[in-house]
């Protein structure tokens, strides 16, 4: 009898332990950028011990959000203006918070022998259609007198958009880099229209990345979240200790040569203009306004709700939402807030 009481014990132990393994995954997403390698750092320093990210690399920014409606993904990084289209569409998906504002790395680049936005009207232009690539390539178009009616914008990601503008398909495209530069590269007398680095693009912030996580995920293992986010912290603040360690490690995983991570992120852990800034734990607090305090060039505690404001704004003009929505239907704030109270 004790020798059956003894079995059953383990068996079960063994069970606990199985399901806590499994509890304690999280599955993750990204397309090819270094601005969002951090989930590398995390994994291969073994930043949380009890917590196994599955990290993939899925190109397509609305695969991963698709992915996640179906069960299939927890979390992705990527561009942080999905929130309102979420919302809109009724998609479980959540911004739980904003990662990095460009400084630079964001470019829109014309073919040779374009001079200027009159001269694209009529013409196709790259962009990745419901991302913020598509609202700078409006905002530019729009300050140099030419209608986002005028051109014909073709939904690219960023290795097809080189191909096409080197080919001659598009006529000018909007790149971060690295593609930018291999853009500029592949294509003698391409010249650079506009930069993150301009005007005002830092203050507002509008440009950037952010961090989205599935409803169910959220909902059913709010613990988790909060672990996953913290793993993804843990990681910027290892790389702001070990740039040049962590630089490797992201290029290692990425498959991109290190001078192109360092075109993004910089070499010192700093604020990289000419890359992007990448955000600590409190710097996103203070831009999400989930912790007092303010933040250098420019942005403002909360500013994130302007962020929402502009990008529904330019997805009502672009026709990709069909009505306005609070920020409150497309963020959810509980993980950074679990994260900022340790």
């Amino acid at each position: 009898m004790r020798l059956i009481t003894t079995l059953l014990l383990s068996a079960g132990l063994c069970l606990a332990t199985l399901s806590a393994h499994a509890a304690d995954t999280a599955r993750v997403s990204l397309f090819s950028w270094p601005g969002y390698g951090f989930w590398f750092i995390a994994k291969e320093k073994n930043l949380v011990p009890d917590l196994d990210l599955e990290i993939s690399v899925i190109e397509d920014p609305y695969e991963s959000f698709s992915l996640m409606t179906s069960g299939g993904l927890d979390v992705t990084s990527s561009t942080a203006e999905y929130g309102p289209i979420a919302a809109d569409k009724n998609v479980p998906v959540k911004l739980v918070t904003y990662t990095n504002p460009s400084y630079g790395t964001d470019k829109i680049i014309l073919a040779p022998g374009v001079k200027g936005a009159q001269d694209l009207k009529g013409k196709s232009v790259a962009v990745l259609e419901g991302g913020l690539t598509q609202i700078f390539m409006g905002i530019w178009l729009e300050q140099n007198g030419v209608s986002i009616k005028d051109v014909k914008f073709t939904n690219l990601i960023m290795d097809d958009a080189v191909g096409a503008l080197v080919g001659g398909d598009v006529q000018a495209a909007e790149f971060w880099e690295p593609f930018g530069s291999h853009a500029l590269e592949a294509l003698p007398g391409a010249t650079v229209a506009a930069t993150s680095a301009q005007g005002g693009w830092i203050e507002t912030a509008l440009l950037g990345d952010g961090m989205y996580m599935s409803d169910a995920f959220l909902n059913d293992q709010p613990a988790l979240a909060e672990k996953t986010m913290q793993a993804y912290f843990k990681a910027v603040d290892y790389w702001k200790a070990h740039p040049a360690e962590g630089n490797q490690i992201i290029a290692k995983a990425l498959g991109f040569p290190l001078a192109d991570v360092e075109k993004v992120l910089g070499k010192d852990g700093k604020i990289y203009k000419g890359g992007i800034w990448v955000f600590d734990a409190q710097q996103a607090g203070r831009f999400m306004g989930v912790v007092p305090g303010e933040l250098p060039l420019g942005q403002s505690n909360g500013q994130m709700a302007k962020h929402w404001q502009t990008t529904t704004d330019w997805w009502l003009k672009f026709g990709l939402i069909e009505q306005r929505h609070p920020i409150e239907d497309g963020v959810n704030l509980a993980p950074l807030k679990a994260v900022l109270a340790q």
